[in-house]
């Protein structure tokens, strides 16, 4: 049996699907598993040895189909479930099983805060695609498998951190997703222990800004690392802070005891930590949350209430860590 898997984006989607990865590839006796995604997340893919072969979508959607006709494959689960999906599912021919999206219930939760959204996480709802091919959730959690060579080494960071640290993930897709600045310098401080910041290039400025507050208890290595790099320093991490973003969910592959702030997001998408132990601190007094799906650029109200106000100054056992 040959089955191509196909989800295009972003990080964080793309770790919630490799349970559904790992259960059909050990479960479907001499079963081929191909999968397709974005150049851009090769990184997080290539390293997975339940994958027999990855393919990558560019701007060029007929070439793509081109090189997947050649497979013939028996099914395809479609984990991303847009257009571009539903294209290659069509112009493929074979049978295919697509997850239910919840547009509807998260529109009316958004909208009208009317909440019908099942409390099933997305990882669950992503294994129900397999069900009928006789492939059942094993509860081993997600996966994320790091190379050697990007293996950070201890003695490679600051000797302040080098017998311990806590991460702090402070980049998000989208600025309503992410503590201000002087909120992230409020919590770091609270921790008073030593603390990694990872994030992006884009993240590289609020990451000094928070240095230059707390001094050399914080490293900020924002930037500093590709993927692979910075999924290592999390493994390695006593527990993790972060926002309603991608690292989130690789903490959660390394099982991972995690801290998660949340904005303009809310838990209830199922979109929390996978099989891991993690608190949410969000604040639950607000009638505009949540105000988006996905997220914004500046708080809609202006006020950004549900960063401003989420109460950061409870009790982190950082000892027994």
């Amino acid at each position: 049996m040959k089955i191509l898997i196909i989800r295009f984006s972003s990080i964080g989607d793309i770790v919630l699907t490799t349970p559904v990865v790992r259960c059909i590839k050990t479960q479907i006796e001499g079963v081929v598993v191909h999968y397709v995604t974005k150049k851009q997340f090769q990184i997080i893919l290539e390293n997975n040895p339940y994958i027999d072969k990855l393919f990558f979508l560019d701007d060029k959607l007929d070439e793509l189909i081109a090189q997947l006709k050649t497979e013939e494959y028996d099914y395809i689960i479609d984990l991303h479930h847009n257009l571009r999906t539903r294209i290659i599912k069509w112009r493929l021919g074979v049978r295919a099983f697509a997850f239910n999206k919840l547009n509807i219930e998260k529109w009316l939760m958004v909208n009208f805060k009317i909440n019908h959204l099942p409390e099933v996480h997305i990882v669950d709802r992503y294994m129900q695609t397999a069900q009928l091919l006789g492939v059942k959730n094993d509860a081993m959690g997600l996966d994320y498998f790091i190379p050697e060579e990007d293996e950070i080494r201890p003695n490679h960071l600051p000797t302040t951190h080098q017998n311990g640290y806590i991460v702090y993930a402070i980049g998000a897709q989208h600025e309503t997703k992410k503590l201000p600045v002087p909120r992230m310098i409020e919590l770091c401080a609270h921790i008073n222990q030593p603390v990694v910041l990872l994030g992006g290039k884009e993240d590289i400025v609020n990451g000094e800004k928070v240095v230059q507050a707390l001094g050399g208890m914080v490293f900020n290595a924002c930037g500093k690392y590709n993927l692979n790099q910075s999924a290592s320093l999390i493994k390695q991490a006593r527990f993790v802070f972060t926002h309603d973003t991608g690292l989130m969910h690789i903490a959660a592959a390394f099982k991972k005891e995690i801290f998660v702030i949340w904005g303009n997001t809310i838990p209830a998408f199922g979109m929390y930590p996978y099989r891991t132990r993690f608190t949410s601190l969000e604040n639950k007094n607000l009638g505009c949350r949540p105000c988006s799906k996905i997220g914004y650029d500046r708080c809609p109200k202006g006020h950004f209430k549900c960063m401003n106000e989420v109460v950061l100054n409870i009790e982190y056992d950082t000892a027994a860590r």
